[in-house]
């Protein structure tokens, strides 16, 4: 993402999540605001391409995964606070919604971003009518160079409590140098914190059909300015949450997620084999 603009990708997926709202039922991911937030984008006119091409197959591929993902994160954190988990973390938000459709009153919820991308969103909040409630906090910050804790600490983020870290859409963009800062800062946190977050697979570590797709995704958002810097192998992620300080961790793919939350469905939704994985690490 350049610095000093908003995030392109985080529309295109906003603009997903809307659409999955809009015409898939069931629903996988209930998230009404999704719609709201997306229809002044919609009002300009050109954003509203994944609403025509919805039954496309590429669309519902792309769709299936961002609200797949957000729905295994977000049943993670449920876990966590019924564990007693009070803080919620969301790197890298962009536009999600969970910090003003949230129905646990006393989690907090820090959102982490790029300034440009944050003001961005609220803009369109307010233009939604979409309040921001007081247990929702911004805290702007660069991930290849902040301190997270400190960044945390100066929104009211308690270090010594348990935290639930979401970290969507972002791995894939940093350094490797940057990836580890952030996984530290995480896992040197108090026992019962936990971070759910997706990676890509390298290309070589992919049949060639899987690798025609990551061809396909790097070039797209190559173009949007936001290019794919790091890709970690399952056995790599591993290593790098062992060193994090994590005692167990899980990994999911396209077919494990198509059992947890698309099995049964009739109208093709679902996930296709990538290179995307889904994972959970607890302390």
């Amino acid at each position: 993402m350049e610095h000093g603009q908003a995030s392109k990708t985080a529309m295109r997926v906003a603009m997903r999540r809307a659409a999955h709202q809009m015409i898939d039922r069931p629903l996988v991911l209930d998230d009404a605001s999704a719609v709201k937030i997306v229809a002044p984008l919609l009002a300009l006119g050109g954003h509203n391409y994944e609403i025509k091409r919805s039954k496309h197959a590429v669309s519902k591929a792309f769709r299936s995964y961002m609200v797949g993902r957000s729905r295994y994160s977000e049943d993670e954190l449920a876990r966590a606070v019924e564990c007693g988990v009070r803080q919620y973390v969301v790197l890298g938000a962009g536009l999600d919604t969970f910090g003003c459709r949230n129905a646990h009153p006393d989690l907090q919820v820090y959102e982490v971003d790029f300034p440009a991308t944050q003001q961005w969103k609220r803009d369109l909040l307010q233009r939604a009518g979409i309040a921001v409630p007081a247990n929702l906090h911004f805290v702007p910050a660069d991930f290849d160079s902040m301190d997270l804790p400190d960044a945390l600490g100066a929104a009211g983020f308690d270090r010594n409590r348990p935290a639930f870290f979401s970290w969507l859409g972002v791995t894939m963009y940093l350094t490797l140098g940057g990836f580890r800062r952030i996984m530290a800062a995480i896992g040197s946190g108090p026992g019962g914190s936990a971070v759910s977050f997706d990676f890509l697979m390298p290309r070589e570590a992919l049949p060639a059909c899987e690798q025609i797709t990551l061809d396909g995704l790097a070039k797209r958002v190559a173009a949007a300015g936001e290019p794919l810097t790091l890709l970690l192998a399952e056995e790599e992620i591993a290593r790098e949450c062992r060193q994090a300080g994590f005692e167990r961790w899980e990994f999911l793919d396209a077919a494990a997620l198509n059992r947890r939350y698309f099995a049964g469905r009739t109208d093709g939704l679902g996930l296709v084999p990538g290179a995307a994985r889904l994972a959970t690490a607890w302390k």
